[in-house]
């Protein structure tokens, strides 16, 4: 025989129990009331099939392509809608504002290939539409007249034709005097026999990226003398700064010397993959023993 009490308890028990299910039973017709609502096919997917209805369309929102405009623009100054609507990237755009907000300005049709990411096609495209204002050319160009003036006292005259400059001890204003040489490749022109040591021959210049191979006639070498690499006490960071040197090459070095001691000659390395014949003929007059 069950207490008050326990017969109070039970009988809430029982009470609370079929609140539960009597909840749980409405909440299931409501999510099939509202499934029927929603569902883009309530008949089945047999019966659409059978009916020849296309798909469901996606509720997911579709990117919407433009194709890319064409119109004359500057690239100093146009805005992003304007380079969007050209078809570049909202990447590549962000980097034209750091570049331009950085002071970089785009002098040339040319400059505005450099951008990264830009494909030759792509330039191909925009080339015929890119117009760069006159307010961003060199002010020197303002003055065509007084800069003639100003080489012609300087001497700054080009050279002729059997003319010649020494390498070896030639600077930039004599270099500037080469047909083809400008300021730009007489800074590269001295900067690059800075790092070699010196030249041993005209056709070094080569090497610099883009060297007008038509002023080649008017260079020299009177001296071989140069500055030399001690390759048996030289670290490899100091190995590697020769334009000669690679990373790997520097470091078979270091290991040669390591396990064979000192070199003796270059042709001692030439068993080693990183030393072809060429690149240790092209060596040799750089270094010392």
């Amino acid at each position: 025989m069950l207490h008050r009490s326990d017969r109070q308890a039970l009988l809430f028990l029982l009470c609370l129990a079929v609140a539960i299910l009597l909840a749980l039973h409405f909440a299931g017709d409501e999510v099939t009331d509202t499934a029927s609502l929603t569902d883009p096919n309530p008949k089945g997917d047999g019966q659409e099939v059978a009916a020849g209805k296309k798909a469901a369309p996606s509720y997911y929102a579709q990117p919407v392509e433009h194709s890319p405009e064409r119109f004359a623009f500057d690239p100093n100054t146009a805005d992003s809608t304007q380079l969007l609507r050209l078809g570049l990237q909202p990447w590549q755009v962000r980097n034209i504002y750091k570049y331009r907000a950085c002071g970089g300005i785009y002098r040339r049709k040319e400059d505005f290939a450099r951008l990264y990411g830009l494909t030759a096609k792509q330039y191909k495209e925009l080339e015929p539409y890119i117009r760069i204002s006159s307010d961003y050319l060199p002010a020197t160009t303002l003055f065509p007249e007084d800069r003639q003036q100003r080489d012609t006292l300087q001497g700054s005259h080009k050279l002729g034709v059997g003319e010649t400059v020494d390498l070896t001890v030639a600077d930039t204003a004599e270099l500037r005097r080469v047909p083809g040489i400008g300021s730009y490749y007489a800074r590269r022109i001295v900067a690059y026999g800075e790092r070699l040591g010196g030249y041993v021959s005209t056709s070094q210049l080569k090497e610099i990226e883009s060297f007008p191979e038509t002023a080649l006639a008017y260079f020299i070498v009177s001296s071989s003398e140069v500055r030399k690499l001690n390759i048996n006490q030289l670290s490899l960071n100091d190995l590697k700064r020769h334009p000669y040197i690679n990373y790997y090459q520097a470091r078979a070095i270091i290991d040669y010397r390591r396990q064979h001691g000192r070199i003796a000659d270059l042709s001692d390395l030439r068993l080693l993959p990183d030393f072809p014949a060429e690149a240790i003929e092209r060596l040799r007059p750089y270094v010392c023993y």
